[in-house]
């Protein structure tokens, strides 16, 4: 048996560790998005707007999930020359993940209860003063998307042109998903604020009350779909539920296309992910050739920059 050296693509990459500007923008976006959340929060609370509280929990699983990409980058680079961590610390992201999805799902639960309330038991609403406060936080998420997104436009010039020369590598690793997953959620929040808006607006001028609590339940509508996606996503990754993997087809593909005079057949095949964009393998082949190496059989799957550890078994069948 034998297993590919991991060492040199663990040095150079670092799983993720990203650059210090993303991790800084991360953060600062992080507090700033925080901050507006409690603004939020307790102005629907004061003003009595279900659609602005609402806005402010939304915005609340957008400040933990940028936070999460922020905590993502700092363990990655204190850890990512750490030996205990076989395949980097790129997971301890997916497992905070998995844990906010749940925390998400009981906070769209709550703002359902609390809007339900609202329709049934109407009270007054303070318009001007909670439009306000929803512009404000349109405002910021709008500060904040152009934050990350200046950075990701930097970090992905920077990060091709260091490894320009290797077309396939630079195009695998331009884009920092970390980063962009970030600047996804405050643009999505910058969407609700929109709703909460335009419910408070409908129900000022037209006397549409009902449109506030309304939008409240559409907002939690909207987490809980994000939390759905996010637990689905990350437990697919925790689970290593990634042999549905196109790539994992083509391993086997490749291998007994490439190998066939010698009536080699993967036996056994498991691909799972290791990083943002990475993955490992661990395949038995059986084969009648007495000469086939460990090398040889990578080499059928070598254009799968992707996969960077794998480990292959080969059992001889002599007659």
């Amino acid at each position: 048996m034998h297993t590919h050296d991991l060492s040199a693509w663990q040095h150079d990459h670092q799983f993720g560790a990203g650059n210090a500007s993303a991790e800084r923008s991360t953060r600062l976006v992080m507090w700033i998005t925080a901050a507006m959340m409690v603004i939020e929060i307790g102005a629907g609370w004061w003003f009595n707007s279900m659609a602005l509280l609402a806005d402010g929990w939304h915005m609340s699983s957008h400040a933990l999930a940028i936070g999460l990409s922020a905590f993502a980058y700092a363990a990655a680079r204190r850890y990512a020359r750490d030996p205990r961590f076989a395949f980097g610390t790129w997971k301890i992201e997916v497992l905070g993940g998995f844990a906010s999805a749940l925390l998400l799902l009981g906070v769209a639960a709550l703002m359902v209860v609390g809007s339900l309330e609202r329709l049934w038991l109407p009270s007054a609403i303070h318009y001007p003063e909670a439009i306000s406060v929803a512009v404000l936080g349109l405002v910021v998420n709008l500060v904040c998307a152009r934050l990350l997104g200046g950075t990701h436009h930097d970090h992905g010039h920077d990060h091709g042109h260091h490894h320009g020369h290797d077309h396939g590598h630079s195009h695998e690793h331009g884009h920092d998903l970390n980063l962009r997953s970030a600047y996804l959620h405050v643009v999505a929040d910058a969407a609700t604020s929109v709703l909460a808006i335009a419910a408070l607006l409908g129900g000022w001028f037209y006397g549409w009350a009902w449109l506030d609590p309304a939008m409240g339940i559409v907002g939690a509508v909207l987490v809980a779909s994000w939390a759905r996606g996010l637990l689905k996503e990350t437990g697919k990754v925790l689970l290593d539920r990634e042999m549905d993997h196109p790539v994992t087809e083509e391993i086997r593909e490749g291998v007994e296309t490439t190998l066939a005079d010698s009536e080699t057949r993967v036996a056994d095949l498991h691909v799972w992910r290791v990083g943002r964009d990475a993955y490992a393998c661990a395949l038995t082949v059986v084969t009648h050739s007495l000469t086939l190496t460990a090398d040889e059989v990578r080499a059928c799957f070598s254009m799968h920059e992707e996969i960077r550890h794998s480990t292959v078994e080969i059992q001889r069948c002599a007659d």
